[in-house]
């Protein structure tokens, strides 16, 4: 049956300014959809209207300075424990000890202000007193964290979507959200209900490194809400035993070293394969996603031979420097407007045994989604003239 004309041709929901109130798991995902601005237009929203940086509570915006801060300092701690032992003990001189003493102040620092100082006040806004401590499986009530959702509020997010998926198009099957650019952060995914509750009822995992699950406190908090190894079989069960969704950074750590320019923004996604595979053995359909300010938050700094590059690919973690706001090294991103847009399903029939043919097929067919969601709204973010490259 063809669309009447008045039908929305996208949906955009400013999910930063979603009233604490509608915040909590037994809000039904209608409340939030009311929120929604549409357009009937085939181009998109109009030019520049998706890239404001909204006004934040100073509370929020010192809580996430803190928090992202410590965040990202305890992602790398645990690979700084030998050269800093190295430095402290082998080098020995008054600097080198000086230099340890330094990075565990810091953290130290960060640590105390952040539980003993914001989280009690946020635990009391959000109603979410003692959430560190609730049932560790109950990962839907747990996606709704204060620590993510002032992420969203920093960082104005919203999120965008066309009517071939709004509800209920996706009500009865499990979905593959493949979302780019990873950027240093890809702080877009962090509104993690929207993934459980927006487009369908089924409880989205997202997928990380198997390294980082096993990092102190930082893996705990992922496991809390839901994350699972980014590994083919994993994948798969959640998608069809247990018929949830799952979320996936299909460019991973790679991304994060493509150099991405004020002409064009760089996809590390031609031999990302591989997810195709999967949803055609589970027969589920992949959503592309391109999140507009994930490469604008922080700079990286790569070094010309390759080789801090090396070494985060083959540890799937960071070990390349990034600085953020006011040149903080790993420090809090720049404030900057993350704009999510998804694009239209990529159906994948249920394939037991996908041919390389199949997946080539598909996979080019993912790429063309990805093509047609960063031109839709590239010139509403305020890239017009800005163009996506895969490589």
């Amino acid at each position: 049956m063809a669309a009447k004309k008045d039908t929305p041709e996208f949906y955009q929901l400013d999910y930063a300014n979603l009233p604490d109130e509608l915040f909590q798991s037994a809000v039904p995902a209608e409340k939030w959809l009311d929120r929604c601005v549409t357009t009937t237009e085939k181009s998109g929203f109009p030019l520049n209207s998706l890239n404001k940086v909204q006004p934040v509570d100073w509370v929020v915006e010192v809580e996430r300075i803190i928090g992202i801060s410590l965040y990202m300092i305890l992602n790398v701690l645990p690979f700084l424990i030998l050269p800093m032992a190295i430095l402290y003990f082998g080098v020995a001189t008054p600097w080198a000890q000086y230099l340890v003493l330094f990075v565990l102040g810091y953290v130290a620092v960060l640590s105390f202000l952040e539980t003993m100082v914001m989280q009690p006040i946020f635990q009391r806004r959000y109603q979410q007193a003692g959430y560190l401590l609730s049932d560790e499986s109950d990962f839907r009530n747990n996606q709704y964290v204060f620590t993510e959702r002032n992420t969203c509020k920093y960082l104005s997010a919203s999120y965008v979507w066309p009517h071939s998926i709004h509800p209920p198009a996706l009500a009865k099957t499990p979905v593959l959200f493949c979302i780019v650019p990873h950027g240093v952060g890809p702080f877009g995914i962090t509104a993690y209900p929207i993934w459980s509750k927006l487009w369908n009822a089924k409880l989205c995992h997202w997928t990380t490194a198997p390294v980082v699950l096993n990092i102190p406190i930082v893996g705990y908090l992922l496991r809390k809400i839901g994350y699972i190894p980014a590994k083919a079989p994993q994948i798969l069960k959640t998608l069809t035993e247990q018929e949830d969704n799952v979320g996936v950074i299909l460019d991973g750590i790679a991304g994060m070293f493509q150099d991405s320019s004020h002409k064009k923004e760089l996809a590390y996604l031609k031999k990302r394969k591989g997810i195709v595979k999967i949803a055609l053995k589970a027969g589920v359909p992949i959503i592309p996603v391109y999140a507009f300010g994930h490469t604008a938050a922080y700079s990286v700094l790569v070094d010309p031979f390759g080789i801090l590059e090396h070494l985060s690919n083959s540890l799937n973690t960071s070990l390349t420097p990034f600085f953020g706001r006011w040149g903080w090294l790993l420090g809090p991103p720049r404030r900057v407007p993350v704009t999510v847009c998804l694009g239209n399903p990529v159906h994948c029939p249920k394939t037991e045994s996908p041919t390389q043919e199949q997946i080539n097929e598909y996979h080019a067919k993912l790429l063309e989604g990805y093509q047609q969601v960063f031109d839709q709204h590239k010139t509403a973010y305020g890239w017009k003239d800005k163009t996506l490259e895969f490589v």
